[in-house]
């Protein structure tokens, strides 16, 4: 591979230089290797460009180095290396799914993304998830770190469900994913957006920039004319429609009022759920024993989602029945011998436990609810 396919505005005299490789981790350089030396929130890539070095890399990039050529090592100036990564890594497995879709918002990612597997999985359609769940629709299921992959971690998984004939994934854009450019270079056609409340302030710092890392998703990431799937009743709806007229992109929307997919009636009998609503001027009936009308919206972005992906709603709605709750997300875990109903849920945010809360009250409202509460991730 030639650098200057990959570097834009690379000096002519260095136009024949090649490498066989990309690596921000200095460990598993090899030899010619380009090293991206990434300052990252608790470590700075700068500091292991000696060992990249030794270990075979022939090009530096860097936003704290000035461009020179070193013996046999390249340095260049970036001003974004993750950037730059993302679109190295975009380029050098390019093939890819033909249909991504992308859901980002504070609570409900992984539940989307997992309703929308089980939804094309049931109707027999090759799908893919990866997100906090993992990796799923391959042999082996893959456990993964971040919600949102690194870069070229991403690219490659894509590249290896394209050679599995695997056209359909859903991943999950988290706001650090988003804003750390891991998503760059890839382009798509569906993106979802659950909700949005406080969380992760501790790396945005403010509730605006958080949002505005989960909407560049809509602003720079998706194709034209594709779709923003989005509830009518959240507050900031009238942005999303705004950002989607702005960028070319359309809109499909749930609700009570005047959505494109209207829900018309919810029952909650003997525990179960029951959905009548109108699509396409259409009606349609369901019944579901998940936990929580949150869950319903959820299912209901990803059946827009499905549908969009070439799936029939008369073909979604029948798959419904089966839809499984998703591992930790109001899962009914077991019944204690006094009745009780033990149900898990990963709420971690204040808005998120209260609608947890609610929601159970909501669907059982003769039971008492004991709650435990635990707090992880260094909060």
């Amino acid at each position: 591979m030639f650098l200057k396919d990959y570097f834009s505005n690379l000096n002519k005299k260095y136009y024949k230089i090649k490498f066989k490789g990309i690596c921000f981790n200095s460990k598993l350089v090899k030899k010619d290797f380009v090293f991206f030396a990434i300052q990252g929130n608790k470590s700075d890539g700068n500091k292991f460009i000696n060992e990249a070095i030794k270990k075979g890399a022939k090009v530096i990039i860097s936003e704290k180095l000035e461009e020179r050529l070193d013996g046999k090592t390249l340095y260049l100036h970036h001003k974004n290396p993750r950037k730059l990564l993302a679109e190295f890594s975009s380029k050098i497995y390019h093939k890819r799914p033909k249909n991504l879709v992308a859901v980002t918002g504070t609570n409900g990612k992984s539940s989307i993304a997992n309703f929308y597997y089980q939804i094309l999985k049931l109707n027999k359609i090759k799908v893919a998830s990866i997100g906090t769940l993992g990796i799923t629709g391959i042999k082996n299921k893959k456990n993964i770190t971040n919600t949102t992959l690194d870069p070229l971690e991403l690219n490659k998984n894509l590249n290896t469900l394209k050679k599995n004939n695997i056209n359909n994934v859903i991943l999950e854009a988290s706001s650090h994913g988003l804003k750390q450019n891991r998503l760059d270079g890839l382009s798509f056609n569906v993106g979802i957006f659950t909700n949005f409340s406080r969380d992760h302030l501790d790396y945005h710092k403010t509730y605006k920039d958080y949002l505005n890392s989960k909407l560049i998703l809509f602003k720079k990431l998706m194709k034209k004319k594709s779709y923003i799937i989005y509830d009518d009743d959240l507050k900031i709806s009238s942005k999303l429609k705004k950002v989607s007229k702005s960028n070319n992109l359309k809109t499909l929307s749930f609700g009570f009022k005047n959505s494109n997919l209207k829900i018309i009636n919810h029952e909650l009998i003997n525990n179960l759920q029951k959905i009548t609503f109108c699509y396409n001027k259409k009606i349609f009936h369901f019944t579901t024993d998940l936990i929580g009308k949150i869950q319903i919206k959820n299912l209901f972005m990803s059946i827009l989602a499905a549908n969009k992906s070439n799936l029939s709603i008369k073909k979604i709605v029948r798959s419904l029945k089966y839809i499984k709750a998703v591992t930790g997300r109001f899962e009914k875990i077991g019944n204690l011998k006094n009745n009780s109903i033990v149900i898990l849920d990963y709420a971690h945010t204040p808005e998120a436990l209260e609608t947890c809360l609610k929601n159970i009250r909501q669907q059982f409202k003769l039971k008492k609810i004991n709650i435990v509460f635990g707090c992880g991730g260094e909060r």
